[in-house]
């Protein structure tokens, strides 16, 4: 059976769907009863991934106007979730960050994925555990790559 590789990376794709979707959803009951909305969620998340940002920063990666931005932020530092700081060079220059509390909130949603892999990975033979290494292995690899410019080797 010959398959070229746009049908392997359909292939790969439907099976991580199915996996995702067979997957019950196990959300953190602390972000059931949080009050954030799905804005504040993802400016967190842009702070995880990107670490002190400045608000333009901020609003360009979320995709909406500044004082959107700002009047979400402020919202997130009264909840104690992001810090707000100005930088001594220009005091007009606003760097936010995601406070110890926030951090937190953050860690807890990324223990639950974790969770969720143990739990994926739990009752594969030694030898399917060492393929999937070695796939995850791969990926890493490729990220990395792409990361450090270098596409790699796209066969």
């Amino acid at each position: 059976m010959t398959t070229d590789r746009g049908e392997l990376v359909q292939q790969i794709l439907k099976l991580s769907e199915d996996i995702y979707n067979s997957i019950p959803l196990n959300i953190p009951s602390e972000w059931l009863e949080s009050d954030l909305s799905v804005a504040q969620l993802r400016i967190l998340l842009v702070l995880q991934s990107q670490g002190p940002s400045r608000m333009s920063s901020i609003a360009s990666v979320i995709g909406v106007a500044l004082p959107t931005a700002t009047g979400v932020v402020d919202n997130l530092v009264r909840k104690g979730l992001v810090i707000r700081e100005n930088t001594s060079e220009d005091r007009r220059v606003v760097i936010c960050s995601l406070s110890p509390q926030g951090q937190e909130l953050i860690n807890k949603l990324w223990m639950t994925g974790r969770f969720q892999m143990v739990n994926l990975l739990d009752g594969l033979t030694m030898e399917q555990l060492e393929k999937a290494h070695e796939v995850a292995r791969m990926l890493y690899e490729n990220v990395s790559r792409k990361l450090n410019g270098n596409k790699g080797n796209t066969e």
